[in-house]
Parts: C-alpha cells; structure tokens; sequence
C-alpha cells in the first residue's frame, strides 16, 4: 500500500492533531486513486501522469466536500493541499529529478491541478461537460469510452462525500464508494 505516506504520517505525527489528521486523509485519498481496478479495468494509464490524474480526481472530490464546511474547514483544506504538495515534491525527488528542477515541477503540477479542478467543479456543477474534461485530462482521448465511467464515478463519490459528516474527514477518516468496474466495450 503506502508505506511510504504511512511513514511520513508517523514522521511528521509531532506536527500537531489537526496535520496528522490532514496526512492521514491523504493516505486514504492516495490509496482509493491507486486501486488497481482504474489502471487494469478503466485503462487510465498505469504512468507517473495518470496516477496524478487520478490522485486529483479524489483529492478534487474532497476538497468539494470540505468547502461546504466554509471557513470552518478552510485551514484544514490548505493542510491537505500542502500535504500533496509535499508529497508530489518528495515523489519527484526520488524519482531522480533533480534540485533545480523540482520546484518549476511542483508549480506545474500545481497549475494542472487548479485547471482540473475548476474543469471538474464545471461538470460536477453540471455547467459543463465532465466526461470530456476527463477525458481530455485523464486519458487524452475525448474518444475515450471509460471517460464516461469515470466520470459516473466522480458524480457516485461525491453524492456520498455529501452524507460523509465533516468531522470525520477533519478526523482523517474518509470512504470512497465501491466503483462499478463493469466491462464496458470500446463501443459503449
């Protein structure tokens, strides 16, 4: 699973209640983008990009939910989006890239994700389309028959997001709802 953002969590556990608490929904944010299941049955690509797609999707739906806490849940918002900030730098940083490199990295990661989640708060809206946003991000392809799926999914996860209490996500708690990994043709 992630070991590596369970150590982290643990490392950074003097950081006070309400971090630990930010670090521990983000390991459960990171752990439902990696499912398998999306990669093998949903064929976003299984690369460095397409987990971050993926990664924001959730990340994206949490942060959705958490604003409707307004400035109660705010701080704990940007202790979130630090936390995977962080974790993109340390990611990027093991992967070889090196110092010089890293923060012009970041800031374009950070940039793609505030595009995605304003092309996803559009659709999830209902203001725009949202199966072509993910198709366009997520798999590159607005031909791509599982951009509708995954964006079913994104409506699915944030209707129950909505019934999840706002205490439990500043506790770190969070459920993502099971997805339907149907099989779907190219024609579907």
């Amino acid at each position: 699973m992630y070991e590596r953002l369970k150590e982290m969590v643990a490392k950074l556990a003097g950081g006070g209640e309400e971090r630990r608490h930010a670090h521990a929904l983000y390991v459960a944010i990171a752990e439902a983008a990696r499912r398998p299941e999306f990669y093998a049955r949903w064929r976003v690509p299984d690369t460095t990009e397409g987990r971050y797609e993926l990664l924001s999707v959730h990340m994206i739906l949490t942060l959705r939910r958490l604003r409707a806490g307004g400035d109660a849940t705010a701080r704990f918002s940007q202790l979130l989006f630090d936390v995977m900030f962080r974790d993109v730098d340390d990611t990027l940083r093991e992967m070889g890239v090196g110092d010089m490199r890293v923060g012009k990295k970041v800031r374009g990661y950070a940039e793609a994700f505030l595009g995605r989640a304003g092309a996803y708060d559009l659709g999830l809206d209902r203001e725009a389309d949202l199966k072509e946003a993910i198709a366009r991000n997520v798999y590159g392809d607005l031909d791509e028959p599982f951009a509708q799926a995954l964006a079913d999914y994104m409506y699915m996860t944030e209707d129950a997001l909505q019934k999840q209490a706002l205490e439990a996500l500043l506790g770190g708690t969070i459920s993502f709802p099971e997805p339907s990994f149907e099989e779907r043709s190219d024609d579907d």
